[in-house]
């Protein structure tokens, strides 16, 4: 009997809240039905959109109190509403999961009185179930009711609101959009930032070089100590250069990669962050590679966050692992600093504050991989990375 009252109180927490979302919809469709007159108006037009994200609302809503009772995650596969009124109309209308969410919205209008049953079921259950249980020694018959009429609304709102093989597509069309425009932006972004170190660097280097050799080829004959002066002033502009060079090819695949694999790059890495990098690099000291695309994500990811690290959380301890999942390369780091790490970015998506993270999420959804940040203020700052890759 006592399991029986505390399962019949578990459901009766979920469905109240049901209830309370239903007495909500009722307000909200009865609302609805009155406003669809006045939407041959310019102004009630252009409240379309906000009704349409204030219904996502609501769904999402349903769906957390679904999960929290059932423990299955209902996906969500909305596109995203911005831009000009004109534009986000088109969206709304265009996304296949406005319509789940109107169709579950009037048959929650139907069905959303399955909560209010709870509250008879409990006066009614306690005094049945009581004598039934204590003069007859029997199982309770009512209060079971209530977590059965939880599964029920559950199991209803969870058909209604899974959205469609349609949406999905849609919703997976629009990621590879974005995450290509973010591919094409970071690759924009690389390569002025090659040519910037050329021009800035290698370019103004071989020029002086060129003068250089010049020089020393006029005052050969009249002047051979100050030709020897320019031809060693020639070397080590050379040798600039060279230098020059070799960074900007790090910064398109690193050699070591090459060389020591991801692994022994990392350490490499860690070894010159300045930081007291606890490793966990064990799964990738043997076995196969990931693909040299993903090494060098991972690689670039490790280094810019290490780099944050140093400079930006206050602290010189981090943590650094590196494993294998079926289909993935997990990347996790942690810096115990101050925390407080936001990806800020200006309408030309360009990143600011030195944070770089705007660049490190763009190089994995290149992969179609995914990045997660973690930041309180106070710490710590923990960056997961997934980069599909088949083993």
């Amino acid at each position: 009997m006592h399991e029986t009252l505390r399962q019949a109180a578990r459901a009766s927490v979920r469905l109240f809240l049901a209830a309370v979302l239903a007495f909500g919809s009722y307000i909200f469709i009865t609302v609805l039905e009155i406003g669809l007159i006045a939407l041959v108006s310019v102004v009630a037009i252009g409240l379309v959109p906000e009704v349409i994200l204030l219904v996502r609302r609501i769904a999402g809503a349903k769906r957390r109190q679904v999960q929290a009772w059932t423990g299955q995650e209902i996906p969500e596969a909305y596109l995203t509403v911005e831009g000009p009124i004109k534009q986000r109309l088109r969206t709304v209308f265009r996304d296949p999961s406005t319509l789940t969410d109107f169709r579950w919205m009037f048959a929650y209008y139907i069905y959303g009185w399955l909560p209010v049953l709870m509250l008879p079921l409990w006066p009614v259950g306690l005094v049945v179930d009581g004598v039934w249980a204590g003069l007859l020694g029997r199982r309770a018959v009512v209060l079971p009711l209530i977590p059965k009429l939880a599964d029920l609304d559950a199991r209803w709102s969870i058909v209604l609101l899974k959205p469609s093989p349609k949406a999905r597509l849609a919703h997976r069309v629009e990621e590879l959009t974005q995450t290509r425009a973010g591919a094409i932006a970071a690759h924009g972004a690389e390569l002025r930032r090659i040519e910037r170190d050329l021009h800035d660097g290698t370019q103004a280097r071989l020029v002086s070089l060129s003068m250089r050799i010049g020089l020393a080829m006029r005052a050969y004959e009249e002047n051979p100590d100050a030709a020897r002066k320019l031809l060693d002033e020639a070397q080590d502009l050379a040798e600039g250069a060279l230098t020059d060079l070799r960074h900007v090819v790090r910064g398109i695949h690193p050699p070591i990669l090459t060389d020591r694999g991801l692994a022994g790059a990392v350490r490499a890495l860690a070894a010159s962050s300045g930081l007291q990098v606890a490793l966990d690099l064990e799964e990738l000291e043997t076995g196969p590679r990931a693909p040299a695309a993903v090494e060098a994500a991972a690689y670039f990811v490790i280094a810019e966050a290490l780099t944050n690290a140093a400079k930006y959380a206050g602290t010189d301890r981090a943590a650094l692992s590196l494993t294998r999942k079926r289909t993935a390369l997990h990347v996790t780091i942690r810096d115990e600093g101050r925390g407080g790490a936001q990806e800020i970015t200006l309408g030309t998506g360009l990143d600011i504050g030195g944070s770089g993270l705007v660049g490190m999420r763009r190089r994995v959804a290149a992969l179609d991989g995914t990045m997660t940040l973690t930041s309180p203020v106070g710490g710590p700052t923990v960056i997961e990375v997934d980069l599909p890759c088949v083993w």
